[in-house]
């Protein structure tokens, strides 16, 4: 191998061991993520976590959340199915977790497709999101703050198309910024990373964002001050565990079960050797 193959594979090995740490932190330590997510997510999202080691909480009643939020070790909050009823809700979990010091993720699901969509994500942008994950499209829109060029929660942009989005969003917001695709991007509006695993497969299956949006903040519960690569890590294993799931899965159905399967199994020498982020 020449000098930059060489550089090249000492990186990886580097991110491979760095993301094996953070995974057996997570099972080690099994932090409790409270998730207020969508109805068509919530089963994927609690089976995702319990898989990684996390512990689920789908707790999102505004009564509970002076006594629940600020004792979890992150929050996940997904808007895919809002509503004016969740808001206030979202908003006072979001607050009491910046209070408490705890991490906590947002997921924009589909921010550009209505003005009180929009409005509710600039809310909670507001409340200092350790991470934001979308696909390419949510990026864009929510870092124009308009309602233009966006599909519902489909993509009509690839991830490296948002990447001048996703840098201008971390630094006028303070975020890590992370935009799902064929290549997985993340930045904190200076670094570029891109974790490259996953299958195109993955995408025929609804709530695989927002399970690794949850995974996000597990990997943040146990290692927060190191946010831009922690997030790239849970890219990462969340994408090994599509391509494992993949080998022996069917279809789209099959595939998400075995995704999960493979989550639960995946071990040191299967993360090491399949891991692939480098900066971009």
């Amino acid at each position: 191998m020449n000098s930059k193959q060489i550089e090249d594979e000492e990186q990886r090995r580097q991110w491979g061991a760095r993301t094996w740490s953070t995974l057996a932190a997570v099972r080690s330590r099994s932090p409790l993520i409270q998730c207020i997510t969508n109805f068509v997510s919530m089963d994927l999202v609690a089976n995702t976590l319990l898989s990684a080691g996390a512990s689920p909480a789908m707790l999102h009643s505004i009564e509970e959340l002076p006594d629940f939020t600020p004792n979890v070790d992150a929050l996940c909050i997904n808007v895919g199915t809002l509503s004016a009823a969740w808001l206030p809700a979202m908003k006072f979990a979001a607050e009491l977790a910046l209070k408490a010091g705890k991490p906590w993720v947002l997921d924009p699901v589909a921010a550009g497709a209505s003005k009180f969509r929009m409005m509710a994500c600039l809310e909670l942008m507001k409340l200092k999101p350790t991470v934001v994950r979308g696909n390419g499209s949510e990026i864009i829109a929510l870092s124009k703050a308009s309602t233009e060029s966006s599909m519902g929660v489909d993509s009509s942009h690839e991830s490296t198309d948002a990447v001048e989005a996703a840098k201008s969003l971390a630094q006028t917001s303070g975020a890590i910024v992370a935009v799902s695709g064929a290549v997985d991007i993340v930045t904190d509006g200076k670094q570029v990373i891109g974790a490259h695993n996953g299958v195109a497969m993955m995408q025929k299956i609804t709530a695989t964002g927002c399970s690794v949006t949850a995974l996000i903040a597990a990997f943040l519960a146990v290692d927060q001050l190191h946010a831009l690569e922690t997030t790239a890590s849970a890219l990462s294993i969340f994408g090994i565990a599509g391509e494992m799931g993949m080998e022996t899965a069917k279809g789209p159905a099959s595939l998400r079960t075995h995704l999960i399967d493979s989550l639960y199994g995946l071990d040191e020498a299967a993360v090491i050797s399949r891991v692939k982020i480098a900066s971009l």
